[in-house]
């Protein structure tokens, strides 16, 4: 028995029927909230240790690092029942679309920091860090996020595979091991 089929087995069935039908973009967003972990973590060591004039390097550095993650997690995990694509294609396919969300991410703290001045010594530590964190923690995500959930499902998976042709029988005839499971083969 897969670790899924415990799992929703122990879900009430009117809870597990739109978590089933929306379950491509909550693991999407589960690998998001790792990410986001990630490039905070990152972001701020950086920022705060060997690039503290930098805090765009730092966060491009961060966000390049999360983005490796967050390929591996997508492709295995959030986007398991999609293809279309070989292996090289979608991976050159999946930087691009991540690259230009690393610049989208990139231009809320780079307005903050550059165009509106909000670092030291025009302002306190606190102030600079706090909008840094929003800025290009929160805001930058957000819009990093919804480009790339477009992106992906558009470009880079954009066939599913092993398509369920009625939602109430893949919640009460299947295995969830089969709803959210095993990786398609390369395309």
């Amino acid at each position: 028995m897969h670790v899924s089929d415990r799992l929703t087995d122990h879900v009430p069935q009117r809870w597990l029927e739109p978590l089933v039908k929306h379950a491509e973009a909550l693991k999407f967003l589960i690998v998001g909230a790792i990410t986001f972990v990630v490039t905070v973590v990152l972001f701020f060591g950086l920022k705060w240790t060997i690039l503290q004039d930098k805090p765009v390097t730092a966060n491009v550095l961060a966000v390049l690092i999360a983005t490796i993650v967050s390929y591996i997690l997508n492709r295995e995990w959030s986007f398991t029942a999609r293809g279309g694509r070989r292996r090289h294609h979608e991976a050159a396919l999946f930087f691009a679309v991540a690259g230009t969300g690393l610049a989208i991410n990139q231009l809320p703290l780079w307005v903050s920091s550059y165009m509106l001045d909000l670092r030291a010594p025009n302002v306190s530590f606190l102030t600079e860090n706090i909008a840094d964190f929003v800025s290009g923690s929160i805001i930058g995500t957000l819009l990093a996020t919804a480009f790339r959930w477009w992106a992906m499902r558009k470009f880079v998976f954009p066939e599913p595979v092993n398509v369920l042709p009625d939602p109430d029988a893949a919640v009460s005839n299947t295995p969830a091991s089969t709803v959210y499971g095993g990786r398609h083969g390369d395309h």
